[in-house]
């Protein structure tokens, strides 16, 4: 009778209670260790079909309990602690006792959800949740995700400015733009969904982010340059660093995908690779695959310091030099 009667009182309990505590009897019984990822929200979602928000709740209910941890681009994992007895952890607060969300929570809340989960993960409902508050009651701060979108993006890249970092560089215009082009990168790092918000045929308009246009262009402004040739060089300068900071959030949405790193992926793919190099179509391609000892390695900190020090060595004689006003392109026959 009392078996029965404990059954159906857990049935009765909401959605994300329940999930809290089959994760949390996977972290007691040690099926998750310190560390591990637990579910995602798409997972849970997925696995126990609930909403996202739903989801969310019960995340933030067990890192609320300390039970788990965001991780920027890995995820949610097992907290390095988890010995204390359910009894007594902190229970996750009602509600209604949650003091009323600001913006400023709202953003911070949100561009938490996008650096764990990605972007794909975020929702208005995710975030009242994360905050413990009432859905709507966000909307009474952000009419909508899109703008939501825009006010993470600004507050991102306002986290860091170029001129903070001005020793040494104070009329060296090279020097200039390469803490410029560095400052963006550390942030893409930082924010790996930042890359994905905006293009620049479509570029975001924020103030934020022309801090960071503003730095590029003085650095440029002053060597004799038209405004086309001076506006072509800065665009060129961004997309360089904008393009490839894409690929980082590619990736995590790739391993979030397909449960593989990208090492686990190329191995899985190695076949197909063989068939290519042995069939004799792509000579160049199969003799500089087949010069790495252990593979190629993919490094996109250093391709992006490569490209930097090549565009700035190619563009130097152009702002420098003679011929600058006809910018960087061929010149006139």
């Amino acid at each position: 009778m009392t078996q029965t009667t404990g059954t159906a009182g857990a049935a009765d309990r909401p959605p994300y209670l329940r999930i809290v505590a089959t994760i949390r009897r996977r972290i007691a019984d040690g099926e998750l260790a310190p560390g591990d990822r637990v579910p995602s929200t798409r997972q849970i979602a997925a696995e126990w079909g609930v909403a996202l928000a739903t989801a969310t709740k019960a995340l933030t209910t067990l890192r609320l309990e300390g039970l788990v941890e965001a991780r920027p681009r890995i995820g949610t994992v097992v907290a390095g602690h988890t010995t204390a007895a359910p009894a007594r952890r902190r229970p996750s607060p009602a509600p209604d006792t949650e003091p009323e969300p600001t913006l400023d929570r709202i953003v911070r809340a949100a561009v938490e959800i996008a650096d764990a989960e990605g972007l794909a993960a975020l929702s208005m409902r995710g975030v009242a949740a994360r905050l413990g508050v009432a859905p709507m009651s966000t909307y009474r701060y952000v009419p909508s995700k899109e703008e939501l979108i825009l006010l993470m993006a600004d507050a991102a890249y306002g986290e860091e400015s170029p001129a903070d970092a001005t020793d040494g560089v104070a009329g060296d215009w090279r020097a200039r733009v390469e803490v410029g082009a560095r400052t963006l990168w550390r942030l893409y790092r930082k924010h790996p969904w930042l890359a994905r918000i905006g293009s620049l045929t479509r570029p975001l308009l924020v103030p934020n982010l022309l801090v960071h246009g503003e730095w590029m262009l003085g650095a440029l402004d002053g060597h004799g340059l038209d405004p086309t040739a001076l506006f072509d060089i800065h665009v060129l300068l961004y997309s360089h660093v904008h393009g490839l900071a894409t690929h980082l959030e590619l990736e995590a949405d790739a391993e979030a995908a397909t449960g593989q790193s990208e090492d686990q992926w190329m191995d899985s793919r190695a076949p197909v690779l063989r068939e290519l190099v042995d069939s004799g179509r792509f000579p160049t391609f199969a003799k500089t695959v087949g010069s790495f000892e252990d593979g190629y390695d993919l490094r996109l900190d250093a391709l992006f310091e490569l490209g930097l020090r090549a565009l700035l060595d190619g563009l130097t004689p152009v702002v420098e030099g003679p011929g600058r006003s006809r910018g960087p392109g061929p010149a006139p026959v």
